[in-house]
């Protein structure tokens, strides 16, 4: 069954926070598309009338628990992904070439403020990795290159 997400008819705005403590990053594993699954960034989708900061805020309290502050933007990227669903037939040459899921997405640099790491909303599990730990989770080449930056900005402000 497809969600509001699959098929849009514009780019959807996503958040995500990388949030550093004790030299570990927090990890949560997707339980819904796209990347069901995959351990991934916490983060999701901004909501009308929602500021990108408010947003990061939000996301991180559903998924995670943690009570966070927004300290520093690590990177903007698209995510855009065409392929179809196991139970979807495509028709027409028109079909094939819409993207299924198209993000624009602002990941955030985030402080714990408060809470204890735990699965929430659409997670099914977190973990905390170190920087040399992250290959063992399988992140895709783009959740890796933002991790690796958000372990620079964190040694920055030690």
């Amino acid at each position: 069954m497809s969600s509001w997400r699959e098929y849009p008819e514009k780019p959807i705005v996503g958040v995500g926070g990388v949030v550093i403590e004790e030299r570990r990053a927090l990890l949560i594993r997707r339980g819904s598309q796209p990347l069901q699954g995959h351990w991934s960034i916490p983060g999701g989708t901004l909501e009308l009338g929602e500021t990108l900061v408010e947003g990061t805020e939000r996301e991180l309290m559903e998924e995670t628990g943690l009570a966070v502050r927004v300290l520093d933007l690590i990177e903007i990227f698209e995510r855009i992904h065409f392929g179809r669903g196991a139970d979807e037939a495509w028709t027409t040459p028109e079909e094939r070439r819409r993207p299924r899921f198209h993000f624009v997405i602002a990941d955030y640099l985030c402080q714990r403020i408060s809470g204890q790491a735990k699965a929430g909303g659409d997670v099914t599990d977190v973990a905390w990795a170190g920087e040399s730990e992250l290959e063992r989770f399988q992140l895709t080449p783009t959740a890796t290159r933002i991790i690796r930056k958000a372990f620079s900005l964190a040694r920055q402000r030690e």
